[in-house]
């Protein structure tokens, strides 16, 4: 544990870190890659490129410090950090190398007001923070190996399937290349894929959601084309059947928890329906006797992914209901077939079907999830009956 004087001194620079704000996290990306280039290979470097991972780890500094003296309330960041870091095999010896360049920045940075003693009580603290990030990291790297199909590190699989879901949404099926098994996974959790190839300047890994039950056998994931998105464009365009490529074991901390007798509401936007539909078939694979309740917002017909596949789930399960919105329909989309409701998805037109006692699962962009939050907490639902993920680096609602 830190002791007392430690703890004073991380609190006072408090002041020092809001006033730098993401500058400071900016700067020691920039410095920590320089200084060990090979780092570009286990970093997204789109984050980067975008401004988010800055950001999210300047919010993550700023929480440590000012929880430093009750760690508790991190711990669901904590496990969610570590379930990425799995995805992205990182090993203790680079917490020392993130040490040590956070430290410099902090000098470079902090001027007189870094002291030594300072610097001292952050490489304490820090060391404190990675040592429970080595640890949990630790466990999940020796859970994912011990469990039936599961592994250490990177296994190849080969893309057995493409299959076109909108004109933006494709689905990969991933099949192992030793045609061993493969390790089942909780719906929600998202696979990391360790992709290299001639347009590529670095290895780049990138975590997507499972879109299907497990069956032990493959896996499925669904990826948006993002404009100016080198990694999906390649995938889309480039990664063909047949192709191998390199995948680390499912991880994430969202995840279907739902007891027989609670009804499930799965609310999306865009491609964020991909770990819905993971949830949304586990449980009509498991006969849920619940009500199940989807609900889908996207911008028109053309960008619809699995509607069909939901039209025909919904016809074979009576305990299943869907509403969707358009936000601008096309002139070839129908109400009433394709779509139900159009603009953006309003939650009081179909408040009748949202029960007090049910579990709320939600993905899609943040300000959809913000407004959707709202729209709960306006009819209702309690906070711990919602659960949502993060797309990118991590934030909060």
């Amino acid at each position: 544990m830190l002791d007392s004087r430690t703890i004073q001194v991380i609190k006072s620079t408090i002041p020092l870190l809001e006033s730098a704000g993401p500058a400071l996290t900016t700067h020691f990306y920039q410095r920590m890659f320089k200084h060990n280039p090979e780092l570009k290979d286990v970093f997204n470097l789109a984050h980067q490129h975008s401004g988010g991972q800055p950001v999210a780890l300047f919010n993550a500094v700023a929480a440590y410090a000012k929880n430093i003296e009750n760690l508790a309330v991190l711990s669901s960041t904590v496990e969610r950090i570590a379930q990425k870091h799995t995805g992205f095999l990182i090993k203790p010896e680079q917490y020392a190398i993130v040490g040590s360049h956070l430290l410099a920045t902090l000098k470079e940075l902090g001027g007189d007001a870094v002291t030594e003693e300072v610097l001292e009580a952050w490489a304490q603290a820090y060391g404190f923070l990675a040592n429970i990030f080595i640890q949990r990291e630790a466990q999940i790297y020796q859970t994912h190996a011990e469990q039936d199909g599961g592994w250490l590190g990177e296994r190849q699989f080969v893309i057995s399937a493409k299959n076109t879901e909108s004109a933006v949404i494709t689905s990969f099926i991933l099949t192992p290349a030793d045609g061993k098994p493969v390790k089942d996974f909780i719906p929600g959790q998202y696979l990391s894929l360790k992709l290299t190839h001639p347009n590529l300047a670095y290895e780049e890994i990138r975590q997507y959601s499972l879109s299907d039950a497990p069956n032990g056998t493959s896996y499925r994931i669904s990826v948006k084309r993002e404009l100016g998105g080198q990694v999906s464009n390649l995938l889309h365009d480039a990664i063909h059947v047949g192709d191998k490529i390199a995948v680390m074991p499912p991880a994430g901390d969202f995840t279907l928890e739902v007891a027989a007798d609670t009804p499930v509401v799965l609310i999306s936007a865009g491609v964020g329906q991909t770990p819905m539909k993971s949830m949304l078939n586990q449980l009509l694979k498991l006969q849920h006797p619940s009500a199940i309740t989807w609900l889908h917002a996207c911008e028109q017909g053309a960008v619809h992914g699995f509607k069909q596949a939901i039209h025909a789930k919904r016809q074979q399960h009576h305990n299943l209901t869907s509403h969707v919105w358009y936000r601008e329909p096309a002139p070839t989309d129908m109400l009433g077939d394709d779509y139900d409701f159009e603009g953006q998805m309003e939650l009081n037109k179909v408040a009748e079907q949202l029960l007090p006692h049910a579990r709320y699962y939600f993905c899609g962009p943040l300000g959809f999830m913000s407004a959707i939050k709202q729209q709960l907490l306006a009819l209702g639902i309690a906070a711990e009956n919602m659960h949502y993920e993060v797309f990118g680096p991590h934030a909060d609602l």
